[in-house]
């Protein structure tokens, strides 16, 4: 970081002095505690409010990870159990700044704020306080259990909006301009908390990227939960699981995903993916979708900036081994288990191959549908929306999902996600890294992020690209074949 360093950088919160470290140019705040530690007696049930300490706090190392998936590679070590915390990263701690809450993706079930392509050092130069969230995941997070609340990890998401509204002046931000911001499981918390009467007020925009239209019933939750349960050979209980270490329990997790082709007849297309964690529609926590919810006017009084990548699903074909392989045989289980009309898929892209349209109605289904969806129902609830589609074509894999992520950040050659944009990144990953940030802290400064508010009759769309474009969306098949689609709860199917 440029400038002299300031060691022994001190501020004062609700709950007790925090000691940071930084520069002239930016401050960060680590490993924050906004709630109490979710174990013992407070496992698998709502955050509870951070103790008060004495003395001074150190705040200068992040946090321990939450429990979670290694099926990307190693799961991070987690060295004791204060999961709940979170980063503040400030050019100014006098500033009154707008401020920008990032919440990690990761399917539910991986990711924390401390991995490098969260280094919110870019950002923060456009004049802005950023915060980066923990939060519990798979089975801790998000399993139906008897005897908890669904949606705990929402539930610490709110926690933490909770601790932002707060403290967050103390840091140089302004807690009446806080944006939600996050990406793919991130971007379906911040669709979900658009939906949460308890999040109601917490901030005022939301930026949803590549939203998943993943969200359970509840009675399909806990039918996944007891099949996860019973891979230890317990109920599917708060209480039944506290007995088993919560480090034991995202291999759990890993475990049943090649299994879920068992209950394809039962459970549906959540098998095809496969997908165990989402958000549930519980009717207390989340008692509506979030579509439904923005449709009903939910977010009148916010500002929504959502979009997706174009290649959404290129990555996950990758991932899954089947990139420039895919079968007549396995386009036709995809279209047969995702697309509203599967006849209509193949007629309104008459040039497609078989992977193409593998492709497309896998991102469709999964990412770009759900995110124009949510931006048009915003509208017709009677709210404020942006709409773009990142479609610069990396070397790597395209505009493919979780490109934007190094993009926003600024982060091109550390971190995972950078893969994306190729070694060393190229000179125009650079010019449109700048795009986004620009586009991205100016909304989260006055709700506008450069170009015209979405509406149905012109459907303006900003392209990100190098140059740049604003247009009419121009994903116009796949809008067509999905507009009378509803987003619903997702159920368990009688089986056939």
């Amino acid at each position: 970081m440029a400038g002299d360093t300031r060691s022994d950088v001190d501020v004062r919160t609700a709950s007790g002095v925090l000691r940071g470290s930084g520069t002239d140019e930016l401050l960060v705040f680590r490993g924050i505690p906004y709630a109490e530690a979710p174990v013992g007696r407070l496992r698998f049930q709502a955050p509870r409010p951070v103790l008060a300490w004495e003395g001074v706090r150190p705040a200068t190392a992040y946090g321990p990870p939450p429990p979670q998936s290694g099926l990307l590679g190693s799961a991070p070590d987690t060295t004791g159990d204060d999961w709940l915390t979170l980063n503040v990263w400030t050019p100014d701690l006098a500033g009154g700044l707008p401020v920008m809450v990032w919440i990690p993706g990761g399917g539910y079930a991986l990711g924390n704020s401390s991995l490098p392509e969260y280094d919110a050092a870019h950002l923060v130069a456009g004049g802005v306080v950023v915060v980066t969230v923990n939060y519990r995941l798979g089975i801790e997070g998000f399993a139906q259990l008897g005897g908890a609340p669904a949606n705990r990890g929402l539930l610490d998401q709110v926690a933490a909006l909770r601790w932002v509204r707060a403290n967050i002046r103390a840091f140089g931000g302004d807690p009446d301009r806080v944006t939600i911001f996050g990406e793919s499981a991130g971007g379906g918390s911040v669709a979900a908390l658009l939906a949460m009467p308890s999040a109601a007020g917490l901030f005022r925009r939301a930026i949803a990227q590549s939203v998943p239209g993943t969200f359970f019933s509840a009675e399909l939750a806990a039918e996944i939960a007891a099949a996860l349960a019973g891979q230890v050979g317990v109920a599917p209980t708060a209480a039944a699981l506290a007995d088993v270490p919560a480090a034991m329990l995202p291999a759990v997790g890993d475990a049943i995903l090649p299994e879920m082709g068992r209950w394809r007849e039962r459970w549906g297309p959540i098998t095809h993916r496969p997908i165990p964690f989402a958000p549930v529609v519980d009717g207390n926590v989340l008692p509506v979708t979030p579509w439904q919810a923005l449709a009903a006017g939910a977010g009148r009084d916010v500002d929504l900036l959502a979009g997706h990548t174009r290649d959404e699903h290129r990555l996950f074909s990758l991932i899954d081994g089947v990139l420039g392989q895919v079968t007549h045989e396995q386009t036709e289980t995809a279209l047969r288990m995702l697309a509203p009309d599967p006849r209509r898929y193949r007629e309104a892209y008459p040039a497609a191959t078989d992977e193409q349209l593998y492709e497309l109605v896998n991102a469709d289904w999964l990412f770009r549908m759900p995110s124009l969806h949510l931006v048009e129902a915003q509208v017709a609830g009677g709210g404020r929306a942006h709409l773009y589609e990142l479609t610069w074509p990396a070397p790597v894999l395209g505009a493919c999902h979780g490109l934007d992520v190094p993009l926003v950040f600024g982060n091109l050659s550390s971190g995972g996600p950078a893969m994306l944009i190729g070694d060393p990144p190229p000179a125009e990953a650079f010019d449109l890294s700048a795009q986004f940030r620009t586009a991205w802290t100016a909304f989260a400064t006055h709700g506008d992020p450069g170009w015209p508010p979405y509406d149905t009759a012109h459907r303006r769309t900003r392209l990100f690209d190098v140059p740049p474009a604003v247009t009419t969306y121009p994903e116009e098949a796949s809008r067509a074949l999905w507009q009378n689609h509803p987003f619903v709860p997702l159920e368990p199917v009688a089986p056939r």
